[in-house]
């Protein structure tokens, strides 16, 4: 993959001059890493739920991570809580980060990535104030990426996950976009596979969801990070030796049956430039991992995505055109 590559979505995808819109310096507790946020509507105002990782070993590798929280009237001046809204440690449990927020039938679920001393879960939470979550359920490792439907099918919960099946795949990180449904939110079944990663012509690594679905008469509009690995071209990043482009991509899920993909643009949605400083430096540059897509009633969609794995940045389009850049399969 060329570094002069163009993005399919040059004209359709733009950034917001003031990125990013949240960093370590928005937030009023030991923060130095904050990225990967869910955001959603929520009873008339915006709610970011960001990774926030601190503590950092050698002035690079963060030891501790929490989730934070903020709220916002526009959905770009942000005011961050007093203190995080959610972590989990155990003797077992080491973290939990990346949560991606959606709202089902007024209630607001959240999913997150957990480590464990024995792998990667994922996991599905609940909560009605953003103050207490109940956990419903954790999966078998290793799993992450999840992302929930913003509504359920035949009064089934849907969701797009990605596992980790090393030894079930013939190159490495070579994973895939899966599908899952589940009549509780607690017990998940009836998986099927939603996109290779060798579909994906921008990408030679690994793919997985990104932001939460959105319904639009066109289908499910979904967005997905995708990874292109050039060990021959190192990135910015602390502790050097990075060599893996994250950008995003796009695609239509039909409605009916969520697991078939109806179309998908066969170049990146958004990808990393050296231009735009908050994107190609910092803990790791060159990296675009979008994590909630809010639709606005004038057609506007804002999609919210971590930079670096550093910052939290934004970038805005129009639904239909992100929807004519899926070309039918």
């Amino acid at each position: 993959m060329s570094d002069e590559r163009s993005e399919a979505a040059a004209g359709v995808m733009q950034r917001f001059p003031g990125n990013p819109v949240l960093s370590a310096d928005d937030v009023p507790y030991p923060a130095k890493l904050v990225f990967n946020a869910g955001v959603t509507r929520w009873r008339d105002r915006y709610v970011m739920v960001f990774r926030n990782d601190f503590d950092l070993r050698d002035g690079v590798w963060p030891r501790q991570t929490n989730l934070g929280l903020a709220f916002s009237d526009d959905g770009i001046e942000w005011q961050v809580a007093e203190k995080p809204c959610f972590s989990m440690k155990t003797e077992e449990i080491r973290r939990a980060y990346d949560p991606r927020l959606t709202v089902i039938e007024g209630r607001c679920y959240m999913c997150l990535a957990v480590d464990t001393r024995h792998g990667i879960r994922g996991g599905v939470a609940v909560t009605e104030d953003f103050e207490d979550f109940e956990v419903l359920s954790l999966s078998a490792p290793d799993n992450r990426n999840m992302v929930l439907f913003p509504e359920r099918s035949d009064g089934m919960f849907m969701r797009l996950e990605r596992p980790f099946p090393i030894y079930g795949r013939g190159a490495p990180e070579a994973f895939d976009i899966w599908f899952s449904r589940s009549p509780d939110l607690r017990y998940w079944g009836d998986t099927e596979l939603v996109l290779g990663s060798e579909q994906v012509p921008f990408c030679n690594n690994k793919i997985g969801p990104a932001a939460p679905p959105v319904r639009t008469d066109a289908g499910w509009l979904t967005v997905f990070h995708a990874v292109y690995k050039d060990d021959e071209r190192e990135l910015p990043s602390w502790a050097g030796g990075w060599t893996k482009l994250y950008m995003a991509g796009v695609m239509l899920l039909d409605l009916d049956e969520p697991w078939k993909v109806i179309g998908i643009s066969p170049e990146p949605l958004l990808v990393p430039q050296p231009e735009y400083d908050y994107e190609w430096h910092g803990f790791r540059g060159g990296a675009i991992f979008p994590c909630g897509m809010v639709v606005e009633e004038d057609g506007t969609a804002r999609l919210y995505y971590g930079a670096a794995d550093t910052v939290v940045a934004l970038a805005t389009a129009r639904v239909e055109d992100l929807i004519a850049l899926c070309r039918p399969v």
